[in-house]
């Protein structure tokens, strides 16, 4: 799994390419966690562009939690966006689309 952060349309985008599983997790949190860092110290929303994840583990659903908890800590706006449509059944399934503001785009998410 690699990762991008950049910003765009107002917000810091993170861009994971790749499974989320047993393997890659701890890393993936830890890019999460930095990211949120850096849109804290930007006064930024985070978005995470889920378009290149097709698929997350319960592992990976953990971490999606834990970067929620350190992102309200830190007073940012944390979004998910452009989940494929297996990554949306993950999503529906774990009921984390309750627990997480879930945009159709980047673009809709970074303005939102």
């Amino acid at each position: 799994m690699a990762w991008t952060a950049t910003k765009a349309g107002g917000a810091l985008v993170g861009r994971p390419l790749g499974r989320v599983d047993e393997s890659n997790w701890e890393a993936f949190s830890a890019d999460l966690v930095a990211a949120i860092a850096a849109a804290a110290a930007n006064g930024l929303p985070f978005v995470i562009d889920l378009a290149d994840v097709p698929y997350m583990s319960s592992r990976g659903l953990r971490a999606l939690s834990t970067g929620l908890a350190t992102a309200k800590k830190a007073d940012v706006m944390m979004r998910l966006a452009a989940p494929g449509e297996a990554m949306r059944e993950i999503l529906a399934i774990s009921r984390y689309d309750k627990l997480f503001a879930v945009y159709d785009s980047v673009e809709a998410a970074s303005g939102a």
